[in-house]
């Protein structure tokens, strides 16, 4: 799908307090790059590359105009805000419409698995995208995976995916694309037989042995007390006699 986009030229020196200005009133900073000519700084509406990005997909043909002349491109990369997920740089590369470029296509799963529906299995996504070369006009929007004949424990490779004509996929031919898994139980570690008994009765012990510890101090003490008492009394008949 071939689209049309405004963009503004900025200076190449824009300073940070512009670029955030330029942010909140909704204007994405980016740069066009590629071809023969020399790389350009441009502003663009967010609301209208959004727009664009929806309507014709992540590979859309854009047809970028500015004041320095109009650039067939694409839109390589949009960089988002961490927290807000706002569009903050936009990066569109230049492309001939006769020669072919390499993109990453999505990939749209069709149909519902017996494997899932009645096997009680899982649908498990090990690539969510191929890698293709193509010309520009060939490329398409997402590529369609047919899972309606997908039975438990088995799997769709690239080579089994049907492919656009004109459209070639650089992704392994063998690799798995999807493939239907049985659930895991979770497993929960019981404790050994008496294990409990045993880690509840070893408490006990040490605190009934630390008491018996300082009882028996105590008493050697008491012991000591009375056995120094009968010496006192004994000093002092002596003294009297």
């Amino acid at each position: 799908m071939e689209l049309n986009l405004e963009a503004k030229v900025r200076d190449s020196k824009s300073k940070k307090a512009e670029l955030t200005k330029l942010r909140k009133d909704r204007m994405i900073p980016g740069v066009v790059y590629g071809g023969k000519k020399s790389p350009v700084n441009v502003v663009v509406n967010e609301k209208e590359l959004t727009k664009l990005v929806k309507a014709g997909g992540a590979n859309a043909i854009i047809h970028l105009k500015t004041a320095k002349g109009d650039d067939t491109v694409i839109l390589k990369e949009l960089q988002r805000h961490v927290v807000n997920n706002q569009p903050i740089h936009a990066d569109f590369q230049r492309i001939s419409m006769t020669a072919k470029i390499e993109v990453k296509v999505p990939l749209h799963v069709v149909g519902e698995a017996p494997g899932v529906k009645t096997g009680g299995g899982i649908l498990e996504h090990v690539l969510r995208e191929f890698k293709v070369r193509a010309l520009p006009a060939k490329i398409p929007q997402k590529i369609d995976l047919d899972v309606s004949n997908l039975q438990l424990n088995q799997s769709i490779h690239v080579k089994d995916v049907a492919i656009p004509e004109g459209v070639e996929v650089l992704d392994a031919l063998d690799h798995i694309v999807v493939n239907i898994v049985q659930p895991t139980a979770e497993e929960v570690v019981a404790p050994a037989p008496g294990a409990e008994g045993a880690a509840a009765g070893t408490e006990p012990e040490v605190i009934a042995k630390g008491k018996k510890e300082e009882e028996g101090a105590e008493g050697e003490k008491k012991e000591g007390a009375k056995a120094a008492a009968p010496a006192k009394e004994e000093k002092k008949a002596e003294a009297k006699k």
